[in-house]
């Protein structure tokens, strides 16, 4: 299968990698470009640093306060985060089961009330408000959490590639993980009077919110990972 890849770099690379591995052939169109953001980290103290995504922690490798971030302990959304964390230098690194929720709940497990805040290394662009889920005005166990914006995601148009193979109906499939790389493939597919065709293939979705952006554009064919995992995204091209 011809398999489209929408993440973005560097990340695209290690998924092509795995497709090739599986007998797919990957066609590269990152959809987000990824850049650091100059964020006010403040002086602290934190109690841990939260992160849910690789993309913050390689914004961190060029941040003034890296190595202070470093000292503290990390919570990381999933595995793949998690490992991103460690290869930066986090030695205590603790995994949830890949999405908000489940981070949420292991931070009230390991942290209940504490009186430090928690660092959030976060994108400009969030799908979820994690502060407001953790600080629960009114709860007991709410905890303060400082916001430190340390990346954005740029919206890139459809790669002269991907723009071919989609027009040409090359395209078997679509990996899709998050909602807004999902809208602005859809967006950029209409730009180029591609939509019809971009909705054909098999779109392959990380979580449901995913895809819920594809089938209310009318894919016709919409596929949610078990688990909000790569290995379980490629499992569904199995």
């Amino acid at each position: 299968m011809r398999i489209l890849v929408t993440r973005p770099e560097p990340d695209n690379a290690r998924t092509a990698a795995a497709l090739r591995m599986r007998g797919h052939a990957p066609v590269l169109a990152p959809l987000l470009r990824i850049e650091p953001a100059a964020a006010d980290i403040g002086a602290g103290p934190f109690a841990a640093a939260l992160i849910t995504s690789a993309n913050a922690v390689r914004a961190l490798a060029v941040h003034p306060a890296r190595a202070r971030v470093l000292a503290l302990p990390a919570l990381a959304v999933g595995e793949a985060t998690a490992a991103a964390a460690r290869d930066a230098g986090f030695v205590s690194v603790e995994a949830a089961d890949g999405d908000a929720a489940s981070l949420v709940r292991l931070v009230r497990v390991r942290f209940g009330a504490t009186a430090a805040p928690l660092l959030y290394l976060a994108g400009a662009d969030r799908a979820a408000d994690l502060g407001a889920a953790l600080a629960q005005e009114g709860r007991e166990d709410g905890l303060a959490v400082t916001l430190a914006v340390i990346y954005r995601a740029l919206l890139q148009p459809l790669a002269a590639d991907a723009r071919a193979e989609l027009g040409g109906g090359q395209i078997d499939a679509v990996l899709h993980y998050s909602r807004r790389s999902a809208r602005q493939y859809l967006d950029a597919a209409e730009e180029e009077g591609l939509l019809p065709q971009a909705l054909r293939p098999i779109h392959a979705c990380l979580a449901g919110p995913v895809a819920a952006v594809l089938r209310e554009a009318g894919a016709g064919t919409v596929t949610v990972a078990a688990r909000p995992d790569e290995a379980h995204l490629l499992s569904l091209l199995d």
